[in-house]
């Protein structure tokens, strides 16, 4: 028997997409407690606003958890009373970091329900909280207040904005010799080189008639936006490892975040995109993705050039639409298959990992082609993706480029992978969900290759029996498999001419060492098919395959397809 995918699931589909290695790492808890300036915020498009420690959690990996329990308006006292310590006193385990940072509150005098003077009730108070974690086995670390971002008529920087309090935390600090932050001094330090207006756009300054919930604007100098929040915890995160030097092996850099959660830079994948810089030929802009359904339709135009998109994992971050050809757009026209993609790539050089790119719409009459993904772009690579649809799944579409999938699943039922790029896929799983046919190659004339399957899983769903390996949508349509464990879904025949007998003398069917049940003879497979010989497998490498223009810089050097050649 073959192998049956039983159940597509998003648990096995990754099962098929991965090899499990497991590391026994320790997992890090990081606890925060604290004020306004740390607590994570409402999530939605009207609130801007953001906390540092609701974007902390972006720039560390998975195996750290970031726990916040800090809230807007709390000081050392009121979060005892309002019963917050409790919490954090339940939920405190040994070896948990707890960081602490209040101040700003605690200074307010009128409001007896929050003052603690410095040099009393506010480190009487900061003396529980450390002593309680010391005792526990916890790592307690203590933090000024950052700054206010107050400037004088000159533009010059208020540095006591916060009095004595950043000198009686340090002062707690010292007695029980933990680590301790001086997030003041830090942000006073930047503030003061970048100045009042250029600071601005870092902080709640909202312009009269942006924003529904500000409508008369918003001129807020302690509370940062999105943007802030980031610039915060770049600022920190140096003093932060310093105090917990684990963390330093943790620590992840990308140009934009996208979390459902708020920690980000945005909450969808297309905004980020649209925030990439045009026509980016240096470097690259790397978005990642946190774990999220992400229920849009994202375009990837041209002149986002060099973007690489990142998934926290290859099941739990999905970027889905329902999109299908006979579906009517807003003229009253089916869209038909080219529009229907949750996904559309037309920028060079672009590389996606760890993603499921899912078109969501599923089978009928009523549906018919629904893609996943289309590629009309050069040098394009997926890595560890999912592409999970049924008919039409990916569309390989432009002509005369060269796409590179590997470690993907790829699931579908007619046709599901086709076009006429030249495509490797190297050690994908290629699950047939109905008797019909897994490629329909539009391969150009003259093309040396079309799509080459190397080391890949061709499986089925239950009830799949009598599936074909290709069927040319264009004459000269080109597809080989090497290597490929071939299930027994697979018709002996392997391939069918689309009633194109002509097609018979123009296409290039072949296969090379295929095993399974799927895999038989020449004898076996129509007339027309093709058996490679091995030698005739140094032209099939990907380096040979995907080979691209050189494409240089005055000095000679491969500046565009440098990139496209590492990830082989």
């Amino acid at each position: 028997m073959g192998i049956v995918m039983k159940k597509m699931t998003a648990v096995a589909a990754a099962a098929l997409l991965l090899s499990a290695v497991s590391y026994a790492q320790d997992k890090i808890v990081l606890r925060l407690m604290g004020d306004s300036t740390m607590a994570d915020k409402e999530l939605s498009y009207e609130n801007p606003e953001r906390g540092w420690g609701q974007r902390l959690k972006s720039h560390l990996d998975t195996n750290v958890t970031v726990v916040n329990y800090a809230q807007n308006g709390r000081s050392t006292k009121s979060f005892r009373t309002l019963g917050l310590w409790d919490r954090v006193k339940s939920d405190l385990n040994a070896g948990d970091w707890l960081f602490i940072q209040f101040g700003h509150n605690d200074s307010k005098e009128s409001d007896t329900t929050r003052y603690a003077a410095p040099f009393g009730a506010y480190m009487d108070n900061l003396r529980v909280f450390v002593e309680f974690a010391l005792d526990k086995g916890a790592h307690p670390v203590l933090f000024t207040p950052v700054s206010r971002r107050w400037f004088d008529g000159e533009g010059k920087l208020k540095t006591a904005c916060h009095g004595d309090y950043p000198a009686a935390a340090e002062q707690v600090a010292r007695e029980y010799g933990i680590p301790f932050i001086d997030a003041n001094s830090v942000t006073q330090a930047w503030l003061s080189g970048i100045g009042d207006v250029p600071s601005r756009k870092y902080y709640m300054w909202v312009e009269k008639g942006t924003n529904p919930r500000h409508p008369d604007g918003l001129c807020d100098n302690t509370h940062t936006n999105a943007a802030g929040a980031r610039k915060l915890v770049e600022l920190l995160l140096p003093e932060i490892v310093k105090a917990v030097p684990v963390l330093a092996s943790h620590v992840v850099e990308y140009d934009f975040v996208v979390a459902k959660d708020g920690s980000g830079d945005f909450f969808t994948v297309q905004d980020a995109v649209n925030a990439a810089p045009d026509y980016c030929r240096h470097g690259g802009i790397t978005i990642y993705i946190k774990d999220g359904r992400y229920e849009e339709k994202v375009v990837v135009p041209p002149c986002k050039q060099r973007l690489h998109l990142i998934g926290q994992s290859a099941c739990g971050t999905v970027v889905t639409w329902s999109d299908y050809a006979k579906k009517k757009d807003v003229t009253g026209h089916e869209m038909g298959t080219s529009a229907t993609s949750s996904l559309f790539v037309y920028a060079d050089d672009f590389l996606a990992e760890n993603l499921t790119i899912e078109n969501s719409a599923g089978e009928g009459p009523d549906i018919g082609q629904a893609c996943a993904v289309t590629v009309d772009a050069d040098r394009v690579a997926f890595i560890n993706c999912l592409f999970l649809a049924n008919q039409d799944t990916i569309y390989t579409y432009g002509k005369h480029q060269k796409q590179y999938f590997r470690g993907c699943l790829i699931e579908g039922t007619t046709d599901f992978i086709f076009g006429a790029s030249t495509c490797w896929f190297e050690d994908c799983t290629i699950v047939s969900k109905k008797n019909s046919y897994i490629t329909a190659a539009s391969t150009p004339e003259g093309e040396e290759f079309g799509y080459v399957f190397h080391n890949c899983r061709l499986v089925h769903t239950p009830g799949v029996d009598g599936v074909w390996l290709g069927r040319p949508w264009r004459p000269f349509a080109k597809t080989v498999f090497i290597c490929c464990e071939l299930s027994d879904h697979i018709r002996k025949e392997g391939w069918h001419n689309w009633n194109k007998p002509y097609s018979e003398k123009t296409v290039f069917y072949a296969e090379y060492g295929n095993t399974g049940a799927g895999a038989v003879g020449k004898k076996e497979r129509v007339k027309w098919a093709h058996f490679l010989k091995p030698s005739d497998l140094k032209r099939y490498t990907p380096e040979n395959v995907l080979r691209c223009g050189a494409e240089t810089d005055k000095h000679g050097n491969l500046v565009q397809t440098e990139w496209f050649f590492k990830v082989f």
